[in-house]
């Protein structure tokens, strides 16, 4: 009796057991279907902290006292004072060159014979002529004997005659010269470009001649930049290769292109001139390097203007507006201000201030 009452009172709270167990199986199931079906809830995107960029602040400059300077700037080279080009002046077709009696280097003495053309014909003219000539000599004098035989008419016409006779001679005569070159001074043959055999145009450059004893610095200058060249101003020169020399201006170019020397070349019609030493500026140098020949290259700086205890601004801190020149100042309190001042000369790397500013003064720049 008592075990059957313990069996079925097992059975029974074994049988309750499960129910619960099913019923809180059924309970989170459902509980976790619910939350599944709730909205998610909501999150926020961490955004980092944003440091705004540091502004880059102006640079200032302290007003001071300098030395300030200012250039013009030229290109050259190294030119002899005394130099021509020479070339023929006989006129005609067919001229060639009949003898070269010099060499590209060689000096030369003053009136020395360069070159000539080949003029055969006309000196076997000029011969028959002077022949030709004797006779009418001869015959002049003899009629002259006879002058009171002859009427005023005849006889002016025999001597009219005979004038054109010898005219045509010298006239023969200076074509020949014309087909000779001489050197016109003592120098040295510097070009040559001819040669024996050689057509020849009247007036073209065949050679040139220069005094080598004679040599400058010769630079060529823009017109804006001539107007601001004097006499006397110091240069500093860069000679290529053989590095930095100092001297002073010696002359400008020569008014209108005028010649130097005393030999002016001449440009016919229809043919460029070329420039001469008279269009350089010259500049006369401290010491001439030995090194330094015709032809070396070189650049120019010439001081236009220079002033001691100047009061100077950097380019950067100048500021022009509407007519207005002016800078911008900071006062003791460190707080900006606009000031007018004026300028004087300038360079790639100073302003001189006249007014307004003084040194040790700050200003605001770019």
């Amino acid at each position: 009796m008592y075990t059957k009452w313990w069996t079925v009172n097992w059975t029974h709270k074994n049988r309750t057991a499960r129910m619960l167990g099913m019923l809180i199986i059924c309970g989170v199931l459902l509980f976790s279907a619910g939350c599944s079906l709730l909205p998610e809830e909501q999150t926020w995107e961490e955004i980092p902290d944003i440091t705004p960029p540091n502004l880059s602040k102006k640079p200032e400059h302290e007003v001071t006292q300098q030395t300030i300077t200012s250039r013009v700037t030229g290109s050259g080279q190294i030119m002899s004072t005394r130099e021509q080009e020479l070339f023929f002046t006989l006129e005609g077709q067919g001229n060639r060159v009949h003898e070269v009696y010099v060499n590209n280097g060689d000096n030369v003495e003053q009136g020395e014979l360069i070159a000539e053309l080949d003029v055969t014909e006309m000196r076997n003219n000029l011969r028959t002529m002077k022949l030709d000539f004797r006779k009418k000599e001869i015959e002049m004098i003899n009629m002259l004997r006879k002058a009171n035989e002859m009427s005023a008419d005849e006889l002016e016409q025999a001597k009219i005659q005979f004038e054109n006779d010898r005219t045509a001679i010298v006239e023969l005569e200076e074509e020949i010269s014309r087909a000779q070159l001489h050197a016109p001074f003592s120098g040295t043959i510097v070009s040559l470009s001819i040669s024996p055999g050689d057509s020849i145009e009247a007036y073209k450059e065949v050679a040139t001649v220069a005094d080598l004893s004679q040599l400058a610095v010769a630079v060529e200058l823009s017109d804006s930049n001539l107007e601001k060249v004097s006499a006397g101003m110091d240069a500093v020169i860069n000679l290529n290769v053989i590095g930095q020399r100092t001297g002073k201006v010696e002359r400008l170019p020569l008014e209108g292109g005028g010649e130097s020397n005393d030999y002016p070349p001449y440009y016919p019609g229809g043919q460029e001139e070329k420039k001469t030493v008279a269009d350089y500026l010259i500049i006369k140098l401290d010491e001439f390097p030995e090194e330094a020949t015709r032809g070396t290259r070189l650049s120019a700086a010439i001081v236009t203007e220079r002033k001691e205890n100047a009061i100077v601004i950097p380019p950067s801190a100048l500021r022009t507006y509407g007519g207005r020149t002016y800078v911008q100042a900071i006062d003791e309190d460190g707080l900006k201000r606009e000031v007018d001042i004026q300028v004087g000369q300038q360079n790639s790397t100073q302003v001189e201030v006249l007014e307004g500013l003084e040194p040790g003064m700050k200003v605001v720049g770019r």
